[in-house]
């Protein structure tokens, strides 16, 4: 591909300014290798060279499904759209590209879904589902205690270092997005299972000689990743009928909701979960108001009658 080592430069820059996921980092290269091999066949020949109306057309096909084999929803090509905003931000910054064709076009608005979380009795199901006698049982009850004490994101828990984790004051120093760290407190039980995994579970999988820092690994020693997370919850979430499928950002879900719903403050959850905008947290106050419309909805003796009087004049 003509581009590949700009594009190549660009994901490596985003590996080191942000603490994306692996899904997120392929959804980046998908993105923008669509877009510079729609170049290729456009005879485009620099980076600089790209016009407003190339990128219309290129956006117009995408849309419509003549790239990519299927019409795209709006929030894939939000996503979509962001990801090139990105990439020409990179170029411009570090590349040495002045032009940016791609910053005079807006993303659609979604409709922004209310996140799903996990009820405390179908969360504390999980956790309680381990043999604890198993060193691997252990590490996964582990895993899933300490995201759903700190709301950990999935990359977050995957890159958690064993020297970032103090248990005698009982708090761990997450590295977030764009490299920002956050401290969380932990609560006594997370650290007892800190402690016990650490004792009892994870010397068993990292041998003398291959020590690297990383809290969590897997069964041949190496750091977990964030797939293997992805699967844990998958898995347990099975293994205990729950009713949903569970990833890893639906636990996050749940700490957050389950924090507001026993009257913690919104910007101390904000900070907790290390979101820069109160906006962004502030989502899950419609979670709680939500809930509390079913219930009143369900449960209220008047909830269904209509109004059958007069209004007095």
């Amino acid at each position: 591909m003509r581009f590949e080592g700009e594009l190549e430069r660009f994901l490596a820059h985003i590996r080191i300014v942000r603490t994306g996921s692996e899904d997120t980092e392929d959804a980046y290269r998908r993105d923008v290798t669509r877009f510079l091999t729609y170049l290729e066949e456009e005879e485009v020949s620099s980076l600089e060279d790209v016009t407003k109306e190339q990128v219309s057309d290129y956006i117009m096909k995408l849309r419509l499904g003549d790239i990519g084999g299927e019409p795209l929803s709006n929030a894939s090509y939000a996503r979509s759209l962001s990801a090139l905003k990105s990439f020409y931000r990179y170029l411009n910054r570090s590349e040495g590209i002045q032009s940016n064709p791609v910053r005079v076009f807006k993303g659609v608005k979604t409709r922004r879904h209310l996140p799903e979380y996990l009820t405390f009795d179908q969360m504390e199901t999980m956790l309680n589902s381990f043999d604890l006698r198993d060193p691997a049982e252990i590490r996964d009850r582990c895993i899933l205690e300490v995201m759903y004490a700190c709301g950990l994101r999935v990359s977050e828990c995957a890159g958690l270092l064993i020297r970032n984790i103090n248990l005698s004051e009982g708090y761990l120093i997450v590295l977030g997005k764009e490299s920002k760290e956050r401290m969380v407190p932990i609560y006594p039980r997370c650290v007892q299972l800190i402690r016990l995994y650490l004792a009892n579970s994870r010397p068993v999988f990292v041998k003398p000689g291959k020590e690297h820092g990383i809290l969590f690994v897997s069964q041949r020693g190496a750091p977990i990743t964030s797939r293997s997370i992805q699967l844990l919850c998958d898995r347990t979430a099975e293994k205990c009928s729950l009713p949903v499928h569970v990833h890893p950002h639906m636990i996050r879900h749940s700490f957050a909701t389950h924090l507001l719903d026993n009257g913690a403050d919104l910007r101390v959850v904000q900070e907790l979960l290390g979101h820069e905008n109160l906006s962004t947290t502030q989502i899950y106050t419609h979670v709680t108001q939500d809930r509390l419309e079913k219930v009143v909805e369900k449960a209220h003796p008047n909830a269904g009658g209509k109004y059958s009087g007069t209004e007095s004049e």
